[in-house]
């Protein structure tokens, strides 16, 4: 039997290039790369860069002839070419530079040999892994978090169950104030699991909006009614001082989301006794801005930025007292976000908070063809 195996092979390459068209295909190669490249002769010496590892390292000018402490001041990169030197090649190891903004990369080196043997240098190649290692950490921390916010409940609901076996379900009273704490929790839970769905769908982009021009003031007007018992209870009074003819391009059933989340957060930590205010305003011809405004204790400087992430609280010891899934900001900048818009906030100590977004504005919508 005939092997022609070699029949599927790839086709040769020609036995000669031009040299000068060899220098010109590898530069081209190289600085075509995502991944950084470091190449030592074998002094451990640069003899050539590319320009994913100048990006990497924030290099500049002719590194050449440097040693890889003069050019990266690294230990662990002169310490992983000597021994690719000794050992022909180590693959996978992660380093974080220092000065690098939490990067992490990961490095490979091979020894480079002539056809006898003999060491020429050794070439290092940087893998960015950074957003990786960053969605690695999103993803256990979001794991952590929804473990913890459905563990909370369901402990909740389990002891009163057992306490109902154990007998407490024989005195009347005793049972309803259990079945009423497993009714709370039975809620939150089904409010997490909710929400967590609308995020999932939020980030995904799956979620198709269904834009029109709404006029906002009768949109907030709705939520504040349906505030009106919950703002009572802490005597907050809520103010709609959105302009009569304000309109935006938006999907109104995802802005009821949006305002409903802020309002409920600006009762919820807004001073008791005090007010809770919707304004609105034009930016331009083209975008409009809203804000929800407490006047509460504020949100720190330090959580101003983080406050808008998934399950992030300012303030975790009493999450559980007041309620919430903590899904709830990260909703709102997902949802202003798709319609093209940013979202902010702006606090101070004892001064309260003001939370800021922005939206198409009505001249955005498309016009409508003329009917035949």
């Amino acid at each position: 039997m005939t092997d022609d195996r070699s029949s599927l092979s790839a086709p040769a390459l020609p036995a000669a290039l031009p040299t000068a068209g060899q220098a010109d295909l590898s530069r081209a190669l190289l600085n075509s790369m995502a991944e950084g490249v470091l190449l030592l002769d074998r002094d451990g010496r640069v003899q050539l860069t590319n320009p994913a590892l100048e990006r990497m390292f924030g290099l500049s000018g002719d590194l050449r002839g440097r040693t890889v402490m003069e050019a990266l001041r690294l230990h662990e990169v002169k310490d992983l070419a000597r021994r690719a030197a000794a050992e022909g090649h180590v693959l996978g190891l992660e380093l974080s530079p220092p000065g690098l903004d939490e990067r992490c990369l990961q490095l490979n080196a091979t020894a480079l040999r002539d056809e006898q043997g003999q060491a020429q240098g050794v070439v290092l190649v940087f893998h960015e892994l950074t957003r990786l290692k960053q969605l690695e950490r999103a993803r256990t921390e979001f794991v952590a978090n929804v473990s913890h916010e459905l563990r909370t409940p369901l402990s909740l609901i389990k002891g009163c169950v057992e306490t109902l076996l154990d007998g407490a379900k024989d005195d009347p009273a005793v049972a309803t104030r259990f079945l009423q704490i497993i009714q709370k929790h039975t809620d939150r839970l089904a409010f997490l699991i909710e929400d967590l769905l609308i995020i999932s769908r939020l980030e995904s982009g799956h979620v198709a909006l269904d834009r029109r021009v709404v006029s906002l003031r009768p949109l907030v007007e709705h939520t504040l009614n349906d505030f009106k018992a919950r703002a009572a209870e802490r005597e907050v009074n809520l103010a709609n001082e959105v302009p009569e003819d304000l309109c935006a391009f938006a999907d109104a059933e995802r802005l009821q989301q949006v305002f409903y989340n802020l309002v409920e957060n600006a009762i919820k930590y807004g001073r008791r006794q005090g007010q809770v205010r919707v304004t609105g305003r034009p930016c331009d011809a083209n975008e409009i801005e809203l804000c929800v405004q407490d006047d509460g204790p504020g949100i720190p400087p330090q959580a101003q930025e983080r406050i808008f992430e998934r399950f992030y609280r300012v303030d975790r010891a009493r999450s559980p007292d007041q309620g919430g899934t903590g899904l709830g900001l990260a909703i709102v900048k997902h949802i202003v976000q798709s319609h093209g818009g940013k979202v902010w906030v702006k606090s101070e100590p004892d001064k309260g908070a003001a939370f800021y977004f922005t939206l198409p504005a009505a001249s955005q919508a498309p016009a409508e063809p003329p009917q035949p």
